[in-house]
């Protein structure tokens, strides 16, 4: 049976026969793990998410958004630029849609691990994906089939259309 005085704080890693009884051995006696105190904060950004995974889904919705859409840029690239302005909007949008993809699920797998986890993934999974963007376009800058102007205009349109036409289903979902 425990033991403590009524009303007095009870200390982590102190069990029955702490320093308060003489002779009755104390946790780190009888090879019971002592518990360091920890601060609150440590225990927030220790803390896992075991919850459903909205980040997947908000991701899957932007893939079947930008599949919808995806004729019509594609569809203008080829009236403004010819076959190579196609191919590079549909570069473009795939390298977008990827971008998303990896971010949502480098984001779920943090979240699930802990909340300071999470902080780094988004701050360096974008420096990474950003990389992986320029690894992307770079050694096609110069094929036959890219245009240039069209790729870039692509590359950021999207990942802005993308994002600003989901923050609206978001949004309304949060404040539902």
């Amino acid at each position: 049976a425990r033991h403590r005085r009524p009303g007095a704080p009870e200390r982590i890693g102190a069990g029955s026969g702490g320093r308060d009884e003489p002779g009755v051995p104390g946790p780190a006696e009888r090879g019971d793990p002592v518990r360091p105190a920890r601060s609150g904060m440590s225990d927030v950004l220790a803390a896992r998410d075991a919850g459903p995974a909205p980040e997947r889904q908000v991701a899957l919705d932007m893939v079947k958004r930008a599949v919808l859409v995806a004729p019509i840029p594609i569809a203008l690239g080829a009236l403004v630029w010819g076959g190579a302005g196609a191919a590079s909007v549909a570069y473009a949008m795939a390298i977008v849609v990827v971008n998303f993809v990896l971010a949502a699920t480098l984001l779920g797998a943090a979240a699930r691990i802990s909340y300071a986890l999470v902080m780094g993934v988004a701050l360096f999974g974008y420096l990474v994906r950003l990389g992986l963007i320029f690894l992307a376009v770079f050694p096609v800058k110069d094929a036959a089939w890219v245009e240039p102007t069209p790729l870039g205009l692509t590359l950021v349109l999207t990942h802005l259309g993308l994002l600003l036409w989901e923050l609206r289903y978001v949004s309304a979902s949060l404040a539902f």
